[in-house]
């Protein structure tokens, strides 16, 4: 819930409200107290123990990749807030297509954290031993956030029509062919008849209206993007049936980079956390980060349709991906989350 005064508004029913964004951004001041009240929720106190000083950061200078759609806006809401600069970081925030890309070039020592899919997260470690680690959560789904569309005056108005269809995705083998798939299963459609093209999201609406896929995935800002530019036309919310409120990506980090530099990964977490706080309860904050970060269009920010933004991993879900994505081919063998879980 967010309070303005006596006035609470409730920004994330469960019905897509397309109205103009509201509110101003909190004061400086509030973003320093939220930080506190994060630090002292993970630090943990009981029975008026002295608190214990917080490690020292020993890396203030990182990069961080990411996929910039709205599932990443407690990232850009640390930057815009000078939450990462109160914990002593100082993060220089690197646009890449796809979460795939960000984590290969993290276990090949471009990035110090990056913010991504869970599902290129658990292929990095299942398949090539990146032990990548989950340093907080970023997204779940949530609905109309992550949709199937097709072009205006499109014949396929409905999923059970995909069979036999091209169907865009930003890479292969990551959140989006998931998704897809976990709905054309549970259409009683086997993901081998489709066809899925890579496609960055910024060229998915060009790509739809000339005809080179039938069909896209996208997620905000995307999504509203290509609705606005194009006419695209939504016939499948990924958020149902098998795949409904899935954790969609989180923070992740190398073990190793953490055992290197534990005060700064510390302090990243509480930056995060802190800026995640912001995004659950204040749509306004994640409109405002999107549009001054990001560069999303003031009309398509005001629009979009946000995601979950929880405060930690849950294991037991992650595990239900895990599961999905060895259901439909994904994965060669069983996976176990846990060793992702800080």
């Amino acid at each position: 819930m967010e309070i303005w005064g006596l006035v609470v508004i409730n920004p994330f029913s469960r019905v897509r409200v397309r109205v103009p964004a509201a509110g101003v951004p909190v004061r400086a001041a509030v973003a320093s107290v939220v930080v506190a009240a994060a630090s002292l929720l993970i630090a943990g106190c009981a029975g008026g123990a002295r608190l214990a000083a917080p490690p020292r950061v020993e890396k203030p200078d990182l990069t961080v990749a990411a996929v910039p759609a709205v599932d990443a806006a407690a990232l850009y809401i640390a930057q815009q807030r000078g939450l990462f600069a109160a914990q002593g970081l100082h993060v220089k925030i690197v646009p890449v297509i796809s979460s795939s890309a960000a984590v290969t070039g993290q276990l090949a020592g471009r990035y110090d954290v990056t913010v991504g899919d869970y599902v290129s997260d658990i292929l990095a470690n299942a398949l090539h031993h990146g032990d990548v680690r989950i340093l907080a959560a970023a997204a779940r789904l949530r609905p109309d956030s992550q949709e199937v569309v097709v072009p205006a005056g499109s014949p396929i108005q409905a999923i059970a029509a995909l069979r036999g269809k091209s169907i865009g995705v930003n890479a292969a083998d990551n959140a989006g062919t998931l998704l897809v798939s976990s709905a054309l299963a549970d259409a009683g459609i086997s993901p081998s008849d489709v066809h899925f093209v890579p496609i960055p999201f910024p060229e998915m609406a060009a790509a739809l209206q000339a005809h080179r896929v039938d069909a896209a995935y996208l997620p905000e800002p995307y999504l509203t993007g290509a609705e606005m530019a194009i006419g695209a036309q939504p016939i499948v919310d990924t958020d149902q049936g098998t795949a409904e409120n899935f954790p969609v990506s989180g923070f992740v980090v190398t073990q190793a980079w953490e055992h290197r530099y534990p005060g700064t990964a510390a302090a990243f977490r509480r930056a995060i956390r802190a800026a995640q706080a912001i995004a659950g309860t204040n749509l306004a904050a994640v409109q405002q980060a999107m549009i001054s970060v990001v560069g999303v269009p003031r009309v398509t920010a005001a629009l979009m349709a946000p995601p979950g933004y929880p405060m930690n991993p849950d294991p037991a879900a992650l595990q239900r991906l895990a599961n999905l994505m060895l259901r439909l081919g994904m994965l060669p063998v069983t996976y176990r989350v846990t060793p992702m879980l800080r």
